[in-house]
């Protein structure tokens, strides 16, 4: 007869599973440790691919086979942004320290979108420590996320509810006289367009600023959008600059949009999606002047923090604001003063989940373990690998700048005839080969190798790596295309 009692899901032969947890644990601490005797990224064979593709299974395995099975076929075969030699997306590489405490959390399982828990607390004493950093005031108010690209989504919400009222909530955009028009740069991320198509206002209802020389984002194009708007019978609500965009790494004029858009009541949002954490490096704080005047800010801790994946966030200027937009009242989320349903607001009532990871345990490691002071070493060290390649660039007559160098984003090209297109396959060879992991970038009409160093590993040998490499390929590919 069945003891339901008896039937769950933790392991009948603990010291066995305890054994085999040590063997996982000390396989992702070889990884880790080896990383420079592996290939930065390898593509999957058919073979591999069949292997993990199969059918729903009936019966149950064991987890040493699905061990064998990540060992074999999933751990080699990542995107590769733990390996020194990725340099082709803002992609964090993590620490050992991040990943001991992603598993602490996942073993906490705690559900931190609400109720009267410590894993709440620590997630507000980040907040503190995150208001510090940026000079925010006490009414600030922010929240944990996957990305910044959700951060971007909750910014246009809140500045969108602080434009039109808490009504909009109940009423739709549909019962609104104010048509509302918001501003980026031409170089922000996409995802400033997508959070304007997802609440309802329309991609198109996004104005794309040019880019000045430095591709930042020109203010005086700004000012005229805004008068012509205004003129027109629209209402401007929104500006998002950036700080670190995709494509080279610009920070756009933060000190003059705020002047502007205290000027004419416009919500001012930062995308800092890796670009807002340079505040934690003395030499690099100085360019961020205005930052601390923005309405909210959006950044990631997986990016240049080097905490694992994912770990966004949403600092808000005015809470209430936040609250205004996300709070909702339900019978099953009813606040108390004791107990467990005390410790209203919750995080669920500033932002649109109320299932939420414990990402904050991660972060919170990272900081406390490394300090502010080692994390912002960390960032002032990719930039000055940067510099470092747009040297040896500059010194090679067979390669071309091709932007400027602000933080750590490098794009240059092999200098060759039909450059485009033996470009991409450079890039492609880089990327096949194992040894360095770049991608490419369009800037105005020339295709570019783009580098951006964001890995703490990553140290000269690897932008050396890079270059040779780069010129090898380039005359192979340059002579097999040569009629």
């Amino acid at each position: 007869m069945l003891k339901t009692s008896e039937n769950t899901l933790d392991p009948e032969d603990w010291p066995s599973f305890r054994k085999q947890g040590h063997l996982m644990l000390d396989d992702m601490f070889n990884y880790l440790e080896q990383l420079r005797e592996q290939p930065v990224w390898q593509g999957l064979s058919t073979e591999q691919r069949e292997a993990i593709q199969e059918s729903l299974l009936t019966e149950s395995s064991d987890i040493y086979e699905a061990h064998s099975v990540f060992m074999k076929t999933i751990l080699p075969y990542a995107v590769g942004n733990t390996h020194p030699g990725f340099m082709g997306w803002v992609h964090g590489g993590g620490t050992p320290v991040g990943m001991l405490a992603e598993m602490l959390a996942a073993g906490l399982n705690a559900n931190v979108g609400g109720r009267d828990q410590a894993p709440i607390e620590l997630e507000k004493q980040l907040l503190e420590w995150i208001k510090t950093l940026f000079s925010f005031p006490e009414t600030a108010n922010g929240l944990f996320v996957t990305g910044t690209s959700m951060a971007n989504l909750i910014s246009v919400l809140i500045a969108r509810t602080a434009r039109l009222g808490k009504v909009i909530r109940k009423e739709g955009l549909v019962n609104s006289d104010l048509k509302l028009i918001a501003y980026t740069s031409a170089s922000a991320h996409i995802s400033i367009a997508q959070a304007m198509d997802i609440v309802g206002l329309g991609s198109g209802a996004l104005r794309m600023i040019p880019t000045n020389e430095n591709y930042q984002m020109d203010v005086d194009a700004l000012a005229q959008a805004i008068i012509s708007d205004k003129n027109s019978g629209l209402t401007p609500f929104f500006i998002a600059a950036t700080v670190g965009t995709v494509d080279v790494g610009a920070i756009d004029p933060l000190a003059e949009i705020a002047d502007l858009a205290q000027l004419e009541n416009i919500w001012f949002h930062v995308d800092g999606a890796f670009g807002a954490l340079a505040i934690l490096a003395p030499s690099l704080a100085p360019r961020l002047l205005g930052i601390e005047r923005a309405d909210s800010i959006a950044f990631d801790f997986h990016k240049w923090g080097q905490v694992p994946y994912d770990a966004g966030f949403i600092l808000v200027r005015n809470g209430e604001h936040q609250l205004d937009t996300f709070a909702t009242p339900a019978a099953y989320l009813s606040r108390e003063t004791r107990g467990l349903s005390a410790g209203s607001p919750w995080p669920c009532d500033l932002g649109p989940e109320l299932s939420r990871g414990f990402r904050a345990l991660k972060t919170w490691f990272t900081i406390k373990v490394y300090g502010p002071e080692k994390l912002g070493q960390i960032i002032s060290n990719t930039c000055a690998l940067a510099q470092y390649l747009k040297q040896c660039i500059e010194l090679n007559p067979q390669l071309e700048l091709l932007a400027p160098v602000e933080l750590n984003i490098v794009c240059f090209r092999y200098r060759c005839l039909n450059p485009n297109r033996i470009n991409t396959d450079i890039v492609i060879a880089l990327q096949e080969s194992g040894i360095v992991a770049p991608s490419t970038i369009t800037l105005q009409g020339q295709l570019a190798i783009r580098a951006a160093i964001v890995n703490h590993r990553t140290t000269i040998r690897d932008i050396d790596a890079l270059i040779e490499a780069t010129l090898a390929f380039g005359k192979v590919i340059e002579n097999t295309m040569t009629p």
